[in-house]
């Protein structure tokens, strides 16, 4: 049965090659964990953020890897263990075999579990439109920042596949403060991140600087500085970092959790193209 509905639901995705099915699969794999997650109750101590939150949630194009949540409170003490178990008996209900590795150590904040499965292919034979000759691992990454920064907005958002089920995710703005604080902060490029901006940017998001503040003077460069996150400073940052940018590495890291459809879009990223993006970010501060 759940075979069947797989199928059927890789063919509504209509992928266009076989890394996008990949893309595809990945997904359905995500749907049925934070489904699961949701059953067991992370969501009243957490809350779900990040790209695949957008993909999921929000319906943003790229695809995304990684289930990142935040702690609505910090709790040194917290632990996937639980949650793992739930979500590994869940699935296996389902035909889907996942093995559980919870990564995390009580010296991290940062607390890292894995869910990894072959069912798709082995266990439960799909009906795919692109051969998998060489099936792949499905590994979903979750990770919990148990010391978030002060200031964090939700809300409640909803899943419908493979169930209906309840999740608290960042209000656009609390999330947009969060991903701005990775653009500023993290010590390599990433180019997913750059993606994310511009989506938030075409809905005229402004980043919640409070937030975004509090979160630099926890971790960073400016950590434990006098620092004030305003308008002017954060739009003087922002230009400085679009302008030390190879845009070419840029696109190559989003290029395969692009739809086929939106890979030529790529060509345009440059740093004209993201000093444009910026601006439309100063308006939404404006529209506040």
């Amino acid at each position: 049965m759940i075979a069947r509905l797989l199928s059927a639901r890789i063919r509504e995705y209509s992928p266009a090659d076989a890394m996008e099915q990949e893309n595809v699969l990945q997904e359905l794999m995500q749907h049925y964990v934070l489904a699961s997650l949701s059953r067991a109750g992370l969501f009243s101590e957490a809350v779900f953020h990040g790209g695949t939150c957008l993909r999921v949630v929000h319906g943003m194009s790229r695809f995304s890897e990684d289930l990142d949540f935040l702690l609505k409170r910090p709790d040194p003490g917290f632990s996937w263990t639980r949650y793992l178990e739930a979500a590994a008996r869940d699935c296996a209900r389902e035909g889907i075999e996942f093995d559980a590795k919870d990564m995390a150590t009580a010296r991290t904040t940062v607390r890292k579990a894995f869910l990894t499965t072959d069912s798709l292919g082995k266990v439960l034979p799909l009906s795919l439109p692109f051969d998998r000759p060489n099936p792949r691992k499905i590994r979903i990454k979750l990770e919990v920042d148990t010391n978030p920064p002060a200031g964090v907005r939700f809300q409640t958002s909803y899943i419908t596949f493979p169930a209906v089920a309840v999740l608290t995710t960042q209000t656009l703005p609390s999330g947009f403060g969060t991903k701005c604080h990775a653009l500023l902060c993290r010590k390599y490029l990433k180019g997913r991140d750059w993606y994310d901006f511009t989506w938030y940017a075409a809905r005229t998001v402004a980043p919640d600087l409070t937030l975004l503040q509090s979160a630099l003077l926890q971790q960073g460069p400016w950590a434990g500085s006098r620092l004030e996150v305003t308008r002017g400073w954060y739009l003087e940052q922002m230009t400085a970092l679009i302008e030390s940018i190879r845009w070419e590495d840029a696109r190559q890291d989003v290029r395969r959790f692009l739809p086929a459809r939106e890979q030529a879009g790529l060509g345009l990223w440059s740093r004209e193209f993201f000093l444009d993006q910026l601006a439309r970010v100063g308006e939404a501060f404006d529209k506040e």
